[in-house]
């Protein structure tokens, strides 16, 4: 890994998704930053999390090495990350995630700290802050990393894995906030303002926050990115979906590509949604992308 590099950088879970056909590597983290070096160069991208010292941990490198990613995940004395996952009859998955795992314990390394330092782009959730000892490394990354780096907050709530706390810290550190809709009545009723609609609730928290960016996905029903004074909007494409496994991170990697090389809004709006139209129809969530997407 070379020092002063400045990577874009998944930070949080790293875990292996137990699906009905298989298990395969996961978390938001890993995703974003596959899909993200799918444009800017896997060379160029970096997964950051914790792994156990047990065979799940040589499975997870042995898969890191296999998608091309670029990882810093220090072993730690827990097990490995799994989630249960079950799809429904529409592919929609739904999530049991082990407790007291390796990505709960991610460690502030000197390795780690360098990255930050030089960081370009780093995107984080709320998952990987549900245990203290990962919360405060996620928040003293971000505190470390320039004035310039893009600070993606993907919000991505999971069963009972959140605090009014958390989410408010990470919404002061961030300056892309990606949510969706159903996250967004969630929000909506934990910080009081229940009765506003869809598109006033996002401009109440992109000002209230001070952020360069909502993102919001509303599955079939499209998707919206506000800017101050702007609104963009795109269509859910009509695709056979085989599982949504990643659609989500693989939307937000191809995003952050696009700001990141300078494309307008509105154009990197419409890369991210042709992107996680194609990877519904592809079983897991790493999928190739064909070359018409990139």
């Amino acid at each position: 890994m070379e020092a002063k590099k400045r990577y874009v950088v998944g930070l949080g879970e790293a875990l292996w998704d137990v699906l009905p056909d298989g298990k395969k590597l996961g978390g938001a983290p890993a995703n974003f930053a596959y899909h993200a070096g799918q444009f800017l160069g896997a060379e160029n991208t970096l997964a950051i999390s914790a792994l156990g010292e047990d065979k799940l941990a040589e499975e997870t490198l042995a898969s890191l090495h296999e998608h091309g990613l670029n990882y810093l995940m220090p072993r730690v004395p827990y097990p490995t990350g799994t989630v249960q996952v079950t799809l429904d009859e529409q592919g929609i998955p739904s999530y049991d995630i082990k407790e007291n795992v390796a990505w709960d314990n991610i460690p502030l390394d000197s390795e780690i700290q360098e990255v930050a330092r030089s960081c370009k782009a780093v995107c984080f959730g709320s998952l990987a802050q549900r245990n203290i000892v990962s919360r405060e490394t996620i928040h003293k990354f971000l505190d470390l990393t320039p004035e310039d780096c893009v600070k993606i907050f993907d919000i991505n709530l999971r069963q009972q894995f959140y605090t009014k706390e958390v989410i408010q810290e990470s919404m002061r550190r961030c300056n892309i906030l990606k949510i969706n809709d159903e996250e967004l009545v969630i929000i909506g009723r934990m910080f009081g303002y229940p009765g506003l609609d869809i598109e006033n609730k996002c401009w109440l928290i992109l000002g209230k926050y001070n952020l360069d960016m909502l993102v919001l996905t509303c599955g079939t029903n499209g998707s919206y990115v506000f800017t101050p004074g702007n609104m963009s909007f795109q269509e859910t494409p009509k695709v056979e979906v085989a599982d949504t496994v990643g659609a989500g991170d693989s939307f937000t990697g191809s995003f952050c590509a696009a700001i990141l090389a300078g494309m307008p809004v509105a154009e990197a709006h419409r890369r991210a949604v042709a992107v996680s139209a194609y990877v519904c129809t592809q079983n897991g969530a790493m999928p190739i992308l064909p070359d018409n997407l990139k």
